[in-house]
């Protein structure tokens, strides 16, 4: 089966003002539609097509450098949008905020950390929240269009929350202001689906 685009689940106006509703448009339809296309291209005749995103993640140290650019490309937007929504003021839930203030002093320091992640990747990348193997939270980032799904990865763990700091996230509408753009980002995260997502992490 080959890989499909994800409907988003929003409008692509949804996220105004924080998230412009062209970005919306041509990250979502033109960069993301890409990722997907280029990946079911690379995986064509492949022995590994069929497998799912997860699975690929798992062996990518052994597979060609289109399949790792795009099969990320394609896992990391695909949470992406799922971490995002219109419906302001979700909060994370008890179980959730307990481990953020136990294991990274607190939902302030916490996103003080995860937006230094983001300020401080070089070039493009995301920043990541992630559930490590021994259940523990973790703050990091990933070059390009790596995840810490990936068996390459530097900062293994499953990733429960993730921003996209390439400049085709932000550039039309913040310019070259990362820092703007990753204060506007917490306007939109789905608390709900991050707290979801750390549940089944564990």
């Amino acid at each position: 089966m080959a890989f499909t685009l994800p409907a988003l689940p929003y409008a692509h106006d949804a996220l105004e003002p924080h998230f412009d509703t062209m970005t919306m448009q041509i990250h979502h339809g033109k960069h993301h539609q890409a990722y997907v296309d280029n990946l079911n291209k690379a995986l064509d005749g492949n022995e590994h097509a069929g497998k799912s995103l997860e699975e690929l993640m798992a062996i990518m140290s052994t597979l060609p450098m289109p399949v790792r650019n795009n099969g990320g490309g394609h896992y990391n937007h695909s949470l992406f949008w799922q971490i995002l929504t219109p419906n302001a003021g979700t909060q994370a839930s008890t179980k959730l905020a307990e481990a953020i203030d136990a294991q990274l002093g607190g939902m302030d320091k916490f996103k003080e950390a995860f937006a230094n992640a983001g300020m401080t990747r070089f070039g493009s990348g995301w920043a990541w929240l992630c559930v490590k193997a021994d259940k523990t939270l973790c703050v990091c980032s990933t070059p390009n269009q790596d995840n810490p799904l990936m068996d390459l990865a530097e900062c293994p763990g499953t990733p429960i929350l993730g921003m996209d700091v390439w400049e085709h996230a932000y550039y039309l509408h913040y310019q070259n202001r990362r820092a703007d753009y990753i204060s506007a980002f917490w306007s939109v995260v789905n608390w709900d689906e991050v707290s979801k997502r750390y549940e089944a992490a564990l």
